[in-house]
């Protein structure tokens, strides 16, 4: 099977995860696609094949080399975002893009325009393979599982290519955050391993952001409006006056690069109580700490204003900066980096703005880089991946396996 065969058919799989279930895997159409995943890597020929209860589904392709070398793993994804439906993903080519507008759907009138996404320019010329404008692509994260499954045929049919025991995991849930929780990094057993899940190619991440949530509850008084002069307490007003005083000019849409930011997710309230939904992200610790200081002074300051319990702040470290884990390590960046120069691809070493199951995993004891998987504008209908972008990340796989032997490290 080619690659975007083995694609299209796997974003045909509804894998939406659900953050609300309380489960794992938090849907259980996600426990299908796995079952699949299982019984492909079967049929190829890969060796200590597992899937356990929440979804987890690791694979070795065994070392052809009597040399001692480093074990490397392979992560992605199974789940797609909740933000956008991923039911019947119905994925079409536009051949030999030509630079303008793409109509993904003249009855809907649903275009997606370079003027909006500029992006697109950069293909011109390439096969790119589209949604129908109803739903998600799902190349977030199943172009990342066609790529490392693609990889070990590969390596399959070129017994020529000399490389150690190589690992291949799949987890569920990772849009909504949960993906590395349940992830047996002992079982999973390698030396350091890299998730195929960032965006254009040449994208090399380890770097990310260190993250919070906040969770700010403002309580008010309620009474009959038409007798409620100094007696009535509007928590709205108050939540209100919270926002303005959150720095207005440190939000994701006036933000970039490493500048973080507090971003307002949600808003819901009555006189009565009103409550407020942060995320707080930077990339440097010490700016991220005071960060979630800054809220809790500002939770004082109104509690002093309006009396000692108005607002209360309930602030919760969710990831951290993975580069600390990494740093040390660099040899693990600099064969990624190898890897794609001899592959021809031009390398652009970034900072995440979000997080990555690699990030998590990373604090567990197994560093993870993350490498471009090719898709863009993900989570949405306008989400595409030009299909030379799949063979890229997989040729970047090939030749990580084959660079692995030749470092000067033991296990």
């Amino acid at each position: 099977m080619e690659i975007l065969d083995r694609f299209l058919k796997y974003v045909r799989f509804d894998t939406q995860s659900d953050e609300q279930s309380g489960v794992c895997p938090s849907t259980a159409k996600q426990m299908v696609f796995a079952e699949y995943l299982k019984k492909e890597l079967e049929e190829i020929g890969l060796e200590e094949i597992t899937l356990d209860e929440h979804g987890y589904l690791f694979a070795t392709l065994p070392a052809n080399t009597d040399a001692e070398v480093p074990v490397v793993g392979f992560i992605a994804h199974m789940d797609t975002s909740p933000d956008y439906s991923g039911k019947d993903v119905n994925p079409r080519i536009v051949t030999a893009y030509d630079g303008g507008d793409i109509v993904l759907s003249e009855e809907r009138g649903i275009v997606t325009s370079p003027k909006k996404f500029p992006e697109l320019l950069n293909h011109v010329g390439e096969d790119l393979v589209v949604t129908d404008g109803t739903t998600l692509l799902g190349a977030d994260d199943k172009a990342g599982i066609a790529e490392i499954v693609s990889a070990m045929v590969y390596l399959k049919q070129h017994p020529e290519i000399k490389h150690g025991k190589i690992r291949v995991g799949f987890n569920p849930d990772e849009e909504i955050g949960m993906g590395a929780h349940l992830f047996d990094v002992e079982k999973f057993g390698c030396d350091w391993a890299y998730t195929m899940d960032g965006g254009e190619v040449g994208e090399l991440e380890f770097e990310n952001f260190n993250a919070a949530s906040a969770h700010v509850t403002v309580k008010g008084l309620n009474v009959h409006p038409g007798y409620a002069k100094n007696k009535m307490i509007n928590s709205n007003y108050i939540a209100a006056e919270f926002v303005r005083s959150m720095p207005l000019l440190e939000t994701p849409e006036q933000t970039d690069g490493y500048e973080g930011f507090f971003h307002l997710m949600s808003m819901q309230g009555t006189v009565e109580k009103t409550e407020l939904t942060y995320i707080i992200r930077d990339h440097d610790r010490k700016r991220f700490e005071e960060r979630k200081q800054y809220v809790q002074k500002l939770v004082e300051q109104f509690n002093k204003k309006y009396g000692e319990g108005t607002v209360i702040a309930e602030v919760s470290d969710q990831y951290y900066n993975m580069r600390e884990v990494v740093e040390p390590s660099m040899h693990i960046i600099d064969v990624a980096q190898q890897a794609m120069q001899d592959c021809g691809i031009p390398c652009e070493v970034k900072a995440i703005r979000g997080g990555t199951d690699g990030a998590q995993l990373s604090f567990k004891g197994l560093p993870c880089p993350n490498i471009f998987a090719g898709g863009l504008n993900f989570h949405g209908r306008h989400e595409f991946i030009p299909v030379a972008s799949l063979t890229k990340a997989m040729n970047t796989i090939v030749r990580i396996c084959e660079l692995v032997p030749t470092l000067d490290i033991k296990k």
